[in-house]
This record gives structure tokens, sequence and C-alpha cells, in this order.
């Protein structure tokens, strides 16, 4: 990663003058690698420190182009890693931009600390207005409901106190977004004494914790008598030793799996235990399952109690006992209803669900012979057949999922080639049309997951953010996002290409809100309306967005929309061939929405 390295500073050469000067300290000793930033004038304390007391090491400034950028790309950082980056937000302007990805953050239960800034809370050291429109009186306000814990401070002993604080709270499980505002006033003032830093080597305190001997005993007995046993894995570790488990753990009492699309990789899809591809909703294959088994095990499924009705609604009401592992009732509240509904079970596990997996694995014990029927890969096989099975020159997703795929496949292998050629790569992000059948996933760091609140823009950023956690690690990062979250977000690559970051983007452009366009499909049918104007409202051209200039001003190599199915095999293998040589690269792909018409036709 390209280094922006400060004149004439030597760490350990600088003394602590200044009040930010110990917060920079702390945050070093804390060994947070970066702090994505959108420079402010109210913490300009905090960034003179970070540059010229810590070297700009420890953490490294990333320069974003947006406040929500700067949240999105520790949000991508974290899901590849579990750990918290710091983030910069200038004041409450800085802060109310950066909300939406908070939020994301917030729903996906992710960590990273937040460091934002207010002007003068003494009104007497207030500049005229630029001072007065930058100060608020409870900053943390405007993201109380969706963060885990704020605090504002005044002084550099409370500043210290609550940083080390707050990054603790983050780390801990269920994690979220914790922020901390500081008075600019008391990062400019000049230290007397060197203050007391908090000691955060001491903190060796565990992130999670597991269930008890009781509820291990409880579901050991359960999983012991099940001859239907049904797994529902959800927000979990990207550990290779907790996947290996889950597999040992589903294999030894020959429990079904179903995965989720919104929570990334966590079996393997290619599993027999696995028989139906992933969702963002509950099919009804899948709905089947839980109609058929006689134990259900959420671990820490998302949205347990609308699946369990969705399930009932498809004709498959469960009758399984249900065991429900999760801690995610700590960050539950009144504002926020991603709590979701309330789902009654027989057994309650307030544990970390990757711990509950392996206690149980340890306690032993054998399941009875199972009753699931075996899985059919010929119907599944016959499914993608029909999907592949287009005719014309046409980009429809399927192919665009097939055609990555075997351009991330690479060619034959050659005992001669360079044996990073055909590196892994890591699925970043997948749009809303994208088919858990395209979806194959053998590694916890095959796929990452949606973005947990669902809000549109948040895409490019935690790509790069992705790209920053898997540099050095010899897996590609690739986003395919939809060309409404990418022209909402798009400036947030900037900041790969700035520091070198190698990453493939592909654009399934559409060239409208094509999520909205059957939504409004459906409600004119409801009315008995014309169809045909769904796309009023919707589309995005007219003219049409130049996404590759438009990526080729922000330092990506990007080419011509591709428009041919014919054209799209060499495009893409090109990229990747581009982007695992240490390009930002960026392919826009014009896709039909499968089974629909272009839109305006």
């Amino acid at each position: 990663m390209r280094a922006e390295d400060p004149e004439g500073v030597a760490l350990g050469d600088i003394a602590m003058e200044w009040g930010s000067d110990a917060l920079a300290e702390l945050l070093r000793r804390l060994r947070l690698p970066y702090i994505a930033l959108v420079p402010g004038s109210s913490y300009r304390g905090l960034h003179d420190s970070l540059v010229n007391y810590n070297g700009n090491r420890d953490p490294q400034l990333l320069v974003c182009l947006h406040e929500e950028h700067a949240v999105a790309i520790a949000h991508g950082y974290a899901k590849v890693t579990g750990q918290p980056l710091a983030v910069a937000v200038h004041s409450n302007v800085g802060l109310m931009h950066a909300s939406m990805a908070v939020y994301n953050a917030y729903c996906d239960r992710v960590p990273m600390l937040i460091i934002g800034a207010t002007g003068p809370v003494d009104a007497a050291r207030r500049r005229p207005w630029i001072d007065w429109i930058h100060t608020a009186g409870d900053q943390g306000a405007l993201i109380r409901p969706y963060c885990k814990w704020d605090d504002q401070v005044i002084s550099v002993e409370a500043a210290l106190d609550s940083i080390a604080r707050a990054y603790s709270i983050t780390r801990e499980a269920p994690s979220a977004p914790t922020y901390v505002c500081l008075d600019v006033s008391l990062q400019e003032q000049p230290l007397t004494a060197r203050p007391a830093i908090p000691d955060v080597e001491r903190d060796r305190s565990p992130r999670s914790h597991g269930p008890d001997a009781a509820a291990v005993t409880a579901v050991g007995e359960l999983l012991g008598q099940a001859r239907r046993p049904l797994f529902l894995l959800g927000r979990l570790s990207r550990d290779e030793r907790d996947w290996d488990r889950r597999v040992e753990l589903a294999e030894r009492h020959q429990a079904v799996v179903i995965s989720d699309l919104k929570t990334g990789a966590v079996f393997p899809s290619g599993h027999r235990l696995h028989p139906h591809p992933p969702g963002l909703f509950l099919t009804a294959e899948n709905a089947q399952l839980i109609g058929a088994a006689d134990l259900i095990i959420s671990l820490d499924w998302i949205d347990l109690a609308g699946t369990i009705s969705a399930a009932a609604g498809l004709g498959h009401p469960a009758s399984a006992r249900i065991v429900s592992c999760s801690t995610d009732s700590a960050l539950h509240n009144g504002w926020s209803k991603d709590s979701f509904g309330y789902q009654q079970a027989d057994l309650s596990v307030p544990a970390d669900p990757d711990l509950l997996v392996r206690a149980l694995l340890e306690s032993g014990g054998s399941a009875k012979p199972s009753e699931w029927p075996a899985r059919d890969d010929a119907a599944a096989a016959a499914t993608a057949a029909a999907a592949a099975a287009v005719d014309g020159d046409d980009i429809f997703m399927h192919g665009l999922a097939d055609a990555l795929r075997d351009a991330l496949a690479g060619p034959d292998p050659d005992p001669d080639a360079d044996p990073g050629a055909a590196a892994p790569a890591c699925l970043v992000r997948l749009p809303l049309g994208w088919s858990g059948a395209d979806l194959d996933v053998r590694h916890p760091l095959d796929y990452l997951g949606l973005d947990g609140g669902a809000g549109i823009g948040s895409g490019p950023g935690m790509a790069v953010g992705a790209a920053l956690a898997l540099e050095g690690s010899g897996r590609l990062p690739v986003a395919v996002l939809g060309d409404g979250d990418f022209l909402m977000g798009g400036s947030a690559i900037w900041t790969a290409a700035h520091y070198r970051l190698p990453l493939l983007i592909v654009v399934a452009n559409n060239s409208g809100y094509f999520n909205d366009v059957v939504h409004q499909e459906r409600v004119a049918r409801q009315r008995q309306r014309p169809t045909g104007n769904s796309w009023i409202g919707q589309a995005i051209t007219d003219p049409d967005p130049d996404l590759g200039a438009f990526a080729r001003s922000l330092g990506f190599q990007a080419g011509p929309q591709v428009r041919d199915r014919a054209e799209l095999p060499a495009a893409l293998a090109a990229a990747v061939a581009a982007a695992r040589s240490g390009q930002c690269v960026l392919v826009d792909v014009r896709v039909r929405p499968d089974g629909y018409a272009a839109l305006g036709g």
C-alpha cells in the first residue's frame, strides 16, 4: 500500500506537548492500523498529532471523499478481519453525512471506533459564524439509536478514558460502532504535565462468551434425539477453524443447513448437507426443510421469527423444537426495529454461536441415523441448465455470474505459470438480482454478504475497505455492484486508487432502479393499472452515465461498457488479470434483469 510519510518526523523523537498528542499516543497503543477520514477543522489538532507526533503510522490516515465512504471502508475492513478501524468525522455535519453508513454497520454488527469533534463547547471560545453552526450540545444523539455507546468529552483525561472504553466496547460481542466526540479546545490546549495514558495492554478480556454447561448439555440432548435436525446459519465468524467446526458438527449429526445471502459465507455451498442455494428471502425449497425438521438450531440467524412465519405462509409450518443461540438482544432498543419479531424458542442460549458449536463438538455424543432425503443434485443441475439456455446477445445476471466465475478460475493450470495467477477471489458484494444458485463458496472469505441496513451507496466504500484488509493476502477483492449503488457511492473508489489497493469492481448495469420497477409493477397489477409505465421515475438514462469515464477520472482502469454476451468473457478475463497484477479496475456491464424486458421497452 502506498504510504504518505511526513518530513522531519521520527516516531518517538517528538515531545508530547498538546492534548491531541496524548490522544494520538493512545490510538497508537491501541494498534489501530488506519483511520479513515474526511479532513475537518474540528479535529485539526488530532490530525496534526497523527501526522507530526505519530508519523502517520498506527494509525495511518486514509483520505476519503465523503464521510459515508470513510465509515463504509471501516465496515468492509471489519467484514474481512473482524477487527475495528478508526474513523474520524468532522463535527455535526460530518456525522450527519456518515449516519447512513453508521446504521449499516450497526445492523451488520461490525466493530469500529468513530471519533468525532465539535466546535468549542465553551461559547466564549467560538469564532463568529462557523463555530456556532458546527457545534452541537449532544452530537451523539444523531446516531445514538444505532451505535453501541457514545460519549462527548471536554478534557484530555476524559477523552483518553472514553476512547479506551469505546475501543473495548466495540470489540465485545455483539459488536457495533462506538462514537466519541471531542471538544476542539481540548485537542489544542498545551499540556502542563504528561497525562496518564490508559494501559490498554492489560485488557485481555474475552470478546465473546460461550454457553454454560447446562445449555451445552440441553442442546446436545436435543441433537441426540433429533432425526431431522436443521441448522440456520446466520452471523458467524470468518475464522477457518470455526468454519471447519460447523461442517464437523453438521456431519456428526447429519444436520441439514440453510445459509443466507445477507450474511456471507458460513458453510460450503456444495456440501451434501447444504441442499438448496441461499437467498435474501426464504425460498420454497428451504421452507420445506423448515416444515420437515424436528429440531431447528438457529445460530444468530437474521430474523428468525420472520423466517418461521414465511415458511408457514408457504405451506410449511414449523413443528420442530427450536433452539436460538445469539447475544444480539444486548443491542435491541426501541428505536431500531432490526431486532425483528419475537420468536418463541424451546431453548435460548445467550452465547457466541461459534463457541456453542465448539462446545458441542467437545462434549462428544453421537446422533441417531438421519431421516433427511439425499441431496438432489440432478434437479439443481436442471435448473442451472435452464437458466443458462439464453439465446441472443443480451447479458442476463446468470450469464454475468457464469462469465465472472470462469474469468476468476483462470485458464487451465500451467506448471510454468505464475502461481499467483489464479489466486482465489473474495466476493465483497453482490447485487440484489444475483441468484444464490450462482454462488459457490468453499471458504469463509469467498463471500462477505450485504451491508446490514440495505442502504444504497454502501457498496463502493465497503469494497475499498475489504481491499484494504485483503492486501497481501493473495485474495483478489471483487465487488459486483448495481449501477444505482455505484453511482451513489462511486467516489469512494478514489481511495483505493490513491493508496494502490488492487480491486476489481463489476457494475451490473440495468440503467435503472430495477428493484423499485418490480415494486411498481406489483402495485399496478394490484390496482389493475398499466404495468408498462413502471419504468417512469426509475430509469437512469438520457443521458446514460459513462461509468468508465467516471472510474478513469478517479484512477481506475476501465473500458467501454460491455453490451454483447460474446464480448463479456474476454473483458472480464482482461480485468481479472489486470487486478491480479495490482491494478484498480472497473468493468461496466449492461445487463437485462432475468425474465424482464429492458426499462422503458
